[in-house]
Order: C-alpha cells, then sequence, then structure tokens
C-alpha cells in the first residue's frame, strides 16, 4: 500500500485536500484579521475614521476620487483642494499630504488611521508636534515599525533602528566620529570647498542653457559623506558611482510608489516575483554589494595605527568590543550605518539645497542680499 493512501481520505484527491487546507487556512487567517479588528476599536485611540477588517483606512487611498466619496467611508476630503494646479485627478494616493491635512478639519490636530491593523496618530499642527517632541520627547524617540523598512534594514543601523540601548551605544560611537573627522565642525569645511570646486566646473559646462543641478549636487553631496565615510572621493564620471545614486534615487523612488507601499498592510506583497516588488529587492540586493565591497576592501587595507575614515574607525571599535558580551558593534551593524550616513544623509542634504537654489532663483533679490557675502568670502 503506498504512503499517501494513509494521508488522503477514501475518495479525496490531493488537489481536493490541498484546496480544502488553504480554505482552512484562509478562514484562520481571516478569524484572526476580524478579532485583531475588533480589539484596536475597543483602544482607547484619538477619533478618526473607521476602519475597515484587514486593509484598515489606507487601501482607500488607491480608489478614485469619485468612489472614494460614494462610499464615505469616512474619508471624505476637500475637493476643491485635491488637485493642485497643474495636477491629474484620479486615485487618493497622488497627494496624501493634502488628504491629511483636510482630515484635521474633521477630527482635529490629533486623529487616528489605519494601515492594515497598524495603528497611525497623525499630529497635524506645529503646536502638537512640538508638545509631542519636546515635553515627551523619550516616548517619541522610537521609529515606527513599518513593515517594508523593517524587512530591508532588518531594523538596525541609526536611522530606523529601534530606540533602545543598543540604538544608543551606535549613535553615541557615530556621532564621536563623524566629530572627529569634521562633521558639524569647521575642520569639514575644507572637503565641502573642494568639492565645490568640482560643482563649479560641471556648472560651466551648461553656459546660459537651462539644465537640472539635481545629479549635480547628488554627486557632490554624496562625495562628501563618501570622504567621511570611505576615505576617498569618486569622480563623477565614476561609472561605479553613478550606478550607486542611481540606484539610491531609484530604490527611494520605488519605496514610495503606491504598490510597494501595500507591503506595509500585507508584507508577503514585497517577495512578490514581478512589479516594483523585484524591481525594490535587486536594488537593495546592488547597493549591499557595493557597500560590503568597500567594507572588504576597508578591512584588508586596515591600519590600526593610521584610521582613515568612519569604516577604519568602526572595525577597530569591533575589535575592542569583542570580549563585551553586550558589545553590538559587529560588520553587519557597520553595513546598515554606512547605508544610513550614505543614503539618508545624500538624500535629505541634496534636497535642502535644491529648494535653497530654487528659492533664490524665485527670490533674485535673496541672491543681491547674499553676493555682498560671497564677495567676502571670495572664490
Amino acid at each position: 500500500m503506498a504512503v499517501g493512501e494513509f494521508l488522503v481520505p477514501a475518495g479525496m484527491s490531493w488537489w481536493a485536500l490541498s484546496l480544502y487546507t488553504l480554505l482552512f487556512l484562509v478562514l484562520c487567517w481571516l478569524m484572526s484579521s476580524l478579532w485583531t479588528y475588533y480589539r484596536l476599536l475597543s483602544l482607547n485611540t484619538p477619533p478618526g475614521p473607521t476602519p475597515l477588517p484587514i486593509i484598515g483606512n489606507f487601501a482607500f487611498m488607491l480608489l478614485p476620487e469619485w468612489l472614494l466619496s460614494v462610499l464615505d467611508l469616512g474619508l471624505e476630503i476637500d475637493r476643491s483642494r485635491m488637485v493642485p494646479a497643474g495636477g491629474k485627478r484620479g486615485a487618493a494616493f497622488r497627494y496624501p499630504h493634502i488628504i491629511l491635512t483636510n482630515m484635521a478639519k474633521t477630527y482635529g490636530n490629533v486623529y487616528s488611521l489605519y494601515i492594515g491593523n497598524q495603528l497611525l496618530v497623525i499630529l497635524n499642527d506645529f503646536d502638537t508636534v512640538k508638545d509631542a517632541m519636546v515635553n515627551h520627547s523619550e516616548v517619541f524617540s522610537d521609529r515606527p515599525s513599518v513593515p517594508m523598512v523593517n524587512i530591508i534594514t532588518k531594523r538596525k543601523g541609526i536611522v530606523f533602528a529601534k530606540y533602545g540601548p543598543i540604538w544608543r551605544q551606535q549613535r553615541r560611537f557615530s556621532h564621536t566620529t563623524l566629530r572627529h573627522f569634521g562633521l558639524g565642525k569647521l575642520s569639514l569645511e575644507p572637503k565641502i570647498i573642494e568639492e565645490f570646486k568640482y560643482v563649479k566646473e560641471e556648472l560651466l559646462k551648461f553656459g546660459r542653457e537651462p539644465f537640472s543641478p539635481f545629479q549635480i549636487i547628488n554627486n557632490a553631496v554624496s562625495n562628501v559623506i563618501c570622504s567621511i565615510s570611505f576615505g576617498k572621493r569618486f569622480n563623477y564620471e565614476d561609472e561605479e558611482f553613478k550606478t550607486m545614486l542611481r540606484l539610491m534615487s531609484r530604490g527611494l523612488e520605488i519605496c514610495l510608489n503606491s504598490e510597494a507601499v501595500m507591503s506595509n498592510i500585507c508584507s508577503w506583497l514585497y517577495y512578490l516575483p514581478f512589479g516594483p516588488f523585484k524591481e525594490l529587492r535587486q536594488t537593495v540586493i546592488d547597493i549591499t554589494a557595493f557597500l560590503k565591497k568597500i567594507i572588504e576592501e576597508h578591512k584588508t587595507t586596515l591600519d590600526p595605527g593610521n584610521p582613515r575614515d568612519f569604516i577604519d574607525m568602526y572595525l577597530l571599535h569591533v575589535e575592542e568590543q569583542k570580549a563585551q558580551k553586550d558589545s553590538s558593534f559587529d560588520t553587519e551593524y557597520l553595513f546598515y550605518i554606512i547605508g544610513d550616513l550614505f543614503i539618508a544623509g545624500t538624500d535629505t542634504t541634496t534636497n535642502t539645497l535644491l529648494w535653497s537654489l530654487l528659492y533664490m532663483c524665485l527670490h533674485t533679490d535673496i541672491q543681491t542680499n547674499l553676493m555682498p557675502h560671497r564677495e567676502a568670502l571670495g572664490d
């Protein structure tokens, strides 16, 4: 008698058994989700639109405006402000900042939303945010647990790590080491001035022709961070450098993609073998390979008596901490911290500088006011 005959009831095929098993698992999942849903409704949370089981509130952001208003699920917004001038009408997710701002008119400056079963509390004005961050800083010190981010970062590093003793250890070391290499001090100024020479060369190539300064500014900011983290700068035409910056920009773009954001409701979507999920996974793999290659190069060229950059200092600290059982310092954590410095640092600083350039272009009087400072500093 075959082994399978003991496992499958008489008269039932393997396909039927598999189908019944799948239906049973789906039923268990639905029951669990419903239990979680009703438990969430019983919590003492700020007011907000009523969430639906499993999908919460934010899944409705994917619906067209007309259907959103027809369903009347508590997400009704000011339609006159829904689409900015020149914007396209369509799914609500295109303008989440407008939706969140308008919802405050209905629910107040502190209200609740759900992404799946994940509770979000929205603070919507300056005084509320200031009160939370200043008067309740310890409570608000942690980072939100975002499924897609958790999968990519494993909640390690500095930016997305869980607040606690390990985070404080890593942040203290990182802050001290970055200060040692000039961050926040005048000693970083020569690196910035040196990099600006290359920026100037690139800008002059365009003459009076219109162009986007994004890539030039992005290159420069990345190179200043590279000089601290990696101990070197890259030529703007270096293919590896260009590929890395392109991957960074594309990765951040995908993370804000409405389809990719859905993985925060159903985390298993991240592993789908198609669409933005597949591209994001490959982007993460490529960025990982680039950063780990640099770390390995530092391991082979490390001179304990002459640390060149952040990576060298971290590797030396890993050796010093080996005897400490509670030490969180290892090369894996180093990888995530370098990723934070390189990716988060580049994107935020680049955008700050680009907005500054835009405002100076729009307000020429500001340029005029800055001219005396430029002349005083010289070229």
